[in-house]
């Protein structure tokens, strides 16, 4: 197995072996794919597709990604990762063209202010802090997007407003209320793309063990918007 791209982001050795250190991340990609895998029915295939990745970061699914769609299932795709660091975005311009993945471009750029499409057909964001998660899924909710592939990152916005007088002695405990805080913005924003008209599961994306953040929201668009009960 010859991935370049996996080798130069230190995920692969020069003779193809996953180096041991980084496995959890080779199993964090692979998993990642197999959502993609599973929501291609759901993308159009006789047209370019157009995919954004908001807080792309290293981009190490971002290129996996384009690698998995462009080279091993044909389709033709435009990408486009967007991330705050210069010096990380610059990195990755100057490997994707390097691999020659021609419709694969970074810039930076923040979530909340970035205008540059109009519609957009898959919207994903791994780990992208507080509400700039909230941000992303509004966008793509206002593109149209036909799929939506959301890990949370840490979520802070909730945790400081939850009040509750039955579970207030619960809630004294900073590190559940912590973590109650974070299932139920998870919650939320579920019901947000539900009512948005978006056929919405929660998933596991990867075992617990290897990281607590391993909510991944998953939204495949229908069209038909609901009325949430309150």
């Amino acid at each position: 197995m010859d991935i370049p791209f996996l080798k130069d982001l230190g995920v692969m050795t020069q003779d193809g072996k996953i180096v041991h250190s980084r496995f959890d991340k080779f199993r964090q990609i692979n998993r990642y794919l197999e959502f993609i895998d599973d929501v291609l029915p759901r993308l159009p295939k006789d047209r370019e597709i157009t995919i954004l990745d908001f807080g792309c970061g290293k981009s190490y699914l971002t290129f996996a990604m384009y690698y998995f769609l462009h080279e091993m299932r044909a389709y033709e795709v435009r990408m486009v990762g967007l991330d705050l660091k210069e010096d990380v975005i610059q990195h990755c311009n100057v490997l994707a063209e390097k691999y020659g993945y021609n419709h694969l471009h970074f810039l930076t750029g923040d979530i909340a202010q970035y205008e540059e499409m109009t519609k957009v057909d898959m919207v994903v964001t791994l780990h992208a802090c507080d509400t700039a998660t909230d941000y992303a899924l509004a966008k793509a909710v206002s593109w149209g997007a036909d799929v939506i592939l959301s890990v949370p990152c840490c979520q802070h916005e909730l945790n400081g407003q939850m009040e509750n007088e039955v579970l207030s002695p619960v809630l004294n405990y900073g590190l559940l209320k912590e973590r109650m805080a974070a299932l139920v913005t998870d919650g939320l924003r579920a019901e947000y793309l539900k009512r948005e008209g978006y056929d919405t599961q929660i998933l596991e994306f990867i075992d617990m063990e290897h990281t607590p953040k391993n909510i991944l929201i998953r939204a495949v668009k229908t069209g038909k918007k609901r009325k949430i009960s309150a």
